[in-house]
């Protein structure tokens, strides 16, 4: 491939993740309000287009056109920049995901890698970039001039770094077996030895359950908790501002929801008669409905009883796990 041709495509697949991922934004959420007013017995959105289908491109005329509040005594520069940072990360982490099976462009011999780039170290830079993220509710709660802001802030750090070590070590076992960070390569053990989950569900549950904490799901939604007049961090911002924080959570749930098909459940390889692009969508969906569901079966939990579940009972399981892990491969 000519250095022209490589850089056209990449610019590309950027500009598609970019767009894909903003729009199921978007869209996620009229799947999260119809999931939840199904199982509250309730209809949801219905007003705007049919079946409320419409209510996500009101949202977003809203936010676009919503003034846009910076509070007096705020520090304005960092203020500003903080929600574009919880945005970026989110996307910069999808740039070492391979979302699809390569595959040939019609009527050429053009073929596509769907991922930006195809790192030996992916695991580890999706997971990193991830965890910068944490920095967007921190400076946006410490740059409000508001000391709900910066309390929420508080326990976001809190929150986002303890189920960090959680994550990282949860992803240490199917390493530890496979013997690569590429996420390429631990799609492609998979073929070859079965789905990693059927030897590590102990990883794969500590996985989800951190996966949940980091991306502000209940019932960990412990940083901003959106049904109360004071949200956390979030408190002082308003219109496309706020927007940016709540792309960037729903594109982590999607990474959270991709990590954990390629890593676990068998990535983009084909399932029976099921080709591989179509079974790690319907891998994805699944894990994605997962995460509504649980927010609307499950209540949420008190800080300390969260600290108390991420330090004195998933972290001794996954350092266990790591243990029988290793003794096992020896």
């Amino acid at each position: 491939m000519s250095e022209s041709a490589y850089i056209i495509e990449t610019v590309i697949k950027i500009i598609v993740i970019l767009t894909v991922f903003s729009a199921l934004a978007g869209i996620t959420t009229y799947f999260e309000r119809k999931v939840l007013a199904f199982m509250q017995r309730r209809l949801g959105p219905m007003h705007v287009g049919p079946y409320g289908i419409l209510q996500v491109l009101a949202d977003g005329i809203k936010l676009f056109t919503k003034e846009d509040i910076v509070p007096q005594n705020a520090v304005k520069p960092i203020f500003m920049i903080a929600p574009v940072i919880a945005a970026a990360s989110a996307f910069i982490a999808m740039s070492a995901i391979p979302f699809l099976p390569e595959f040939r462009l019609p009527f050429t011999d053009y073929v596509v890698h769907p991922i930006v780039a195809d790192v030996n170290v992916g695991l580890l830079f999706v997971v990193s970039v991830m965890a910068v993220g944490m920095y967007a509710p921190l400076l946006g709660g410490m740059a409000s001039a508001n000391k709900w802001s910066l309390l929420g802030a508080a326990r976001t750090v809190i929150q986002m770094l303890s189920f960090e070590v959680v994550t990282g070590l949860a992803l240490i076992s199917p390493l530890m077996m496979v013997g690569s960070l590429s996420l390429i390569d631990i799609n492609n053990y998979q073929a070859e030895h079965g789905w990693i989950v059927w030897a590590q569900p102990v990883a794969f549950i500590l996985y989800l359950i951190s996966g949940y904490a980091e991306t502000n799901r209940t019932p960990f939604d412990l940083l901003e908790h959106e049904a109360e007049v004071v949200t956390g961090y979030a408190t002082e911002y308003s219109g496309m501002r706020w927007g940016l924080f709540a792309i960037g959570e729903y594109a982590n749930m999607f990474t959270v929801a991709f990590i954990a098909s390629l890593v676990f459940l068998g990535g983009f390889n084909p399932m029976g008669f099921i080709p591989g692009g179509l079974a790690i969508i319907l891998k994805v969906s699944l894990l994605v409905f997962l995460f509504l569901w649980v927010r609307a079966a499950w209540p949420h939990v008190r800080p300390d009883q969260l600290m108390w579940l991420c330090w004195k009972v998933l972290m001794p399981l996954a350092v266990v796990n790591i243990l029988i892990t290793g003794i096992v491969l020896i």
